[in-house]
């Protein structure tokens, strides 16, 4: 790699750019190493069609104003102007009508009817303490919490809406599918304690602060962090693969952002074979098929106020919702698939030429499926928006078997990086008080197979930098105090 070097991070992902700018900002001299001719990971943007603008993975950042990484980096300090939607997210139904949450949480009770009322009991006291469950759920795991209060508020709500009881809270069918297809992100069956964990958190931020789309495209996230790091004396190498971290040797820490399977093939034979066995033990979950649209026109969504929210969620009621999952978990293709769908033009008008507009959706499938779902997906879309096929242009679809190429951490297709499993939560990539560090000296995971998991919020590439600096260099600096400082 050039000679001595204080750290190398292998995979530009938010998760090791973020390892990246933390380490830099202690004074230690830097390298990020990019198979990709690209920057940011899940993280980034491309005109996949001529004239139209995606974002290749991650799309809608929540996490990107509301983790500690982000809150601490500031990413409006670094010249990212993120816009938020009204309607954080929305959910059609049959009959032309939809669930809305709004950013405004009075607002969403409002609309919910019958449900209001327990919408509120469920949702305002974890608004009130957002910051508090947002720590405790990207936390490392390895600790008490930092506000109590508020991890005990989301821990029985986990439990009441992962398990028998979620039914009992609501009367209309409105407020449960709202519940449901955020908890459907995990690309797992909804009614399980993770996908629950996932829903509470990010319906609450999508009250608390909203779910925000990056003017121009999430590759500016990526960019930022890249920008910050060079300001601070390291860089970036792209389009250079690293096979073996023999090739790393100069490096006196490793920071890697990739899958264990990853691990598992720059470390060769040199792993332990105790630690090697529970990598390979290692379980990847189901998957998504990206299509991403070219349209003549923004979405004729039938119901109102859809047109207002960044992301939708197309599968239809609750039990539409647990059918098609339970068919993926099964390992089948559902007729009809759950859809998250995202439209940047709801605050951002950048991505397409003048009157045109965008969609980009997931489908999920099972692991490793090589269909092309896009017959389904525009099916699924025309049931809540008729229409919708004639203003298709042109597209451009990735199966789940091919996402790899996108990102060698997607393996399978599988976005999460892991199955979200409650033991694999705690326990990513394998069962050590230190997630983070591996057997090899030096050597560390910073991706989203370590704790807190999946999402473009810097938290494990946090952790790991914070575990390098003390261990390896003796440096005990709050990572956080080093973000914060000009």
């Amino acid at each position: 790699m050039g000679g001595v070097t204080d750290v190398v991070v292998v995979g530009s992902g938010p998760n090791g750019l973020a390892a990246a700018v933390i380490l830099a900002r202690a004074g230690l001299a830097v390298t990020v190493v990019e198979a990709a001719p690209t920057v940011g990971g899940g993280a980034r943007s491309a005109e996949l069609v001529p004239g139209f603008r995606f974002d290749l993975c991650s799309a809608v950042h929540p996490m990107g104003v509301a983790s500690p990484f982000f809150r601490a980096f500031d990413l409006a300090r670094h010249g990212v102007e993120m816009l938020t939607p009204e309607v954080s997210y929305a959910h059609p139904l049959p009959g032309g009508r939809a669930g809305l949450a709004w950013r405004d949480l009075d607002r969403t009770v409002d609309g919910l009817g019958v449900d209001g009322r327990a919408w509120r009991r469920l949702f305002a006291p974890l608004v009130r303490r957002w910051e508090g469950v947002v720590a405790t759920a990207m936390s490392d795991l390895r600790g008490p919490p930092a506000d109590p209060v508020a991890a005990l508020r989301l821990a029985l709500r986990v439990v009441e809406q992962g398990g028998p009881t979620w039914g009992l809270r609501f009367r209309g069918p409105v407020a449960p599918a709202l519940v449901t297809g955020v908890a459907a992100h995990t690309i797992a069956p909804p009614r399980r304690l993770v996908p629950a964990g996932a829903a509470l958190l990010l319906a609450t931020l999508g009250h608390a602060g909203g779910w925000p789309l990056p003017r121009g495209g999430t590759q500016v996230i990526a960019n930022a962090l890249v920008e910050d790091l060079r300001r601070h004396g390291g860089r970036v190498v792209t389009g250079q693969r690293v096979d073996s971290l023999a090739e790393l040797s100069q490096a006196r820490a490793v920071l890697l952002d990739t899958s264990p399977a990853e691990l598992l093939r720059l470390a060769g034979d040199s792993l332990p074979q105790h630690y090697a066995r529970w990598v390979r033990r290692f379980r990847y979950g189901n998957a998504a098929c990206k299509v991403d649209f070219a349209l003549a026109g923004r979405v004729p969504w039938s119901a109102p106020g859809c047109e207002l929210a960044g992301t939708l969620h197309l599968v239809g009621t609750r039990a539409e919702a647990v059918a098609a999952e339970d068919e993926v978990a099964r390992g089948r293709h559902a007729e009809r698939p759950y859809v998250l769908a995202v439209q940047p033009e709801a605050v951002d008008t950048n991505r397409a030429p003048e009157g045109r507009a965008t969609l980009s959706v997931y489908a999920h499938v099972p692991h490793g499926s090589t269909v092309d779902v896009t017959p389904a997906v525009i099916a699924q879309i025309e049931r809540f928006a008729p229409g919708f096929r004639d203003l298709v242009l042109d597209h451009h679809t990735v199966t789940a078997a091919n996402l790899r190429a996108h990102s060698a951490n997607y393996v399978g297709g599988d976005i999460a990086a892991g199955a979200v499993t409650p033991w694999q939560m705690v326990f990513r990539p394998v069962p050590r008080w230190d997630p983070y560090a591996t057997p090899l000296p030096g050597v560390y995971l910073c991706s989203a197979s370590t704790p807190p998991g999946p999402g473009v919020h810097g938290m494990a590439g946090l952790h790991a930098a914070r575990r390098v600096l003390r261990h390896r260099f003796r440096i005990t600096t709050d990572p956080l105090e080093l973000l914060r400082r000009e």
